[in-house]
């Protein structure tokens, strides 16, 4: 296991402060403020901790409500909605400066047979043959007006191989692409067998390309080049099937809609051999800002 997936897991082991209250801590970001998937992630591991573990998570509803502070613990509370013969749903609000931040929305189900179908698992190269990371980024060191933002891109997702199809929108500032996005992506190491942990860990993830479409339909290049200025607003997930998130996951990712100062993405996360496990969709702010960095 590497050391940023150590961390990573550390940051995701929440502490338990009374019975239904948790609290976590954040680590460094691109930007000054908590990845949105930490605490996305985070809010799920608190609300699985109440739920008898027989009950697999099978979908999340959350809000972004303010920028998190990374040097301040963030609490999270969790309200125990229902407990029923099949299903079990809890409500976790996240806060910090006495203020929520985050609030999550998360259902969990017995194991149960049913109807089967899905979705096509679309066409994708070997992920073995994409470039890492970290031969990846160096090569668009020009892009971004900061000299250190490689190296706290990479940093950011040490814990996670996660490798572009194509190029990714800071690859192609200026030219407008279709609005599709595709990335492999599993943690860069060995997890444990814990169900909630794999869910948590594809939560965490989630939130890191899934607005790329949006850029790629303008030609713009990201929050990293500064040609946008944004952050997510709702974020919801189905996990229809088990998989393993230290296993490599195909991230299917497409943006129908942008307007009013917003960007909608959508997309599927399939298991290598084909099975359609997650179904995620999100919105997020995405404004040109003024000045230069506009042009």
């Amino acid at each position: 296991m590497s050391a940023a997936l150590d961390s990573l897991l550390d940051l995701l082991d929440l502490e338990q402060i009374e019975r239904d209250i948790f609290r976590g801590t954040s680590r460094s970001a691109v930007v000054p403020r908590v990845f949105g998937g930490q605490v996305a992630a985070q809010a799920l591991v608190a609300a699985g901790r109440t739920v008898p573990a027989d009950r697999a998570a099978h979908s999340l509803h959350a809000y972004f409500l303010r920028a998190g502070d990374p040097g301040a613990p963030i609490v999270y509370s969790v309200d125990r909605i229902r407990d029923g013969k099949s299903f079990t749903t809890r409500r976790v609000v996240a806060v910090q400066h006495g203020q929520p931040i985050f609030h999550l929305s998360a259902s969990f189900q017995t194991y149960e047979e049913g109807l089967e179908h899905q979705a096509d698992m679309p066409s994708s190269p070997d992920p073995e043959t994409l470039p890492t990371a970290a031969e990846m980024l160096p090569r668009y060191a020009d892009r971004f007006s900061d000299p250190g933002m490689v190296d706290r891109l990479i940093e950011a997702r040490a814990a996670v191989d996660l490798r572009y199809v194509d190029a990714p929108p800071f690859g192609t500032v200026g030219e407008a692409r279709e609005p599709r996005s595709q990335v492999w992506f599993r943690t860069n190491g060995k997890l444990a067998d814990d169900p909630l942990l794999h869910v948590c860990m594809a939560t965490y993830v989630s939130d890191m390309t899934l607005l790329d479409s949006v850029l790629l339909a303008h030609g713009r290049g990201g929050w990293a080049v500064g040609d946008v200025v944004g952050a997510s607003l709702d974020h919801a997930m189905w996990f229809h099937r088990p998989f393993r998130a230290d296993e490599w996951l195909l991230y299917d990712q497409e943006s129908p809609s942008a307007s009013g100062g917003r960007g909608l993405g959508q997309a599927r996360i399939y298991t290598a051999d084909g099975r359609l496990a997650i179904t995620v969709i999100q919105e997020g702010v995405v404004r040109v800002p003024r000045g230069p960095a506009a042009g």
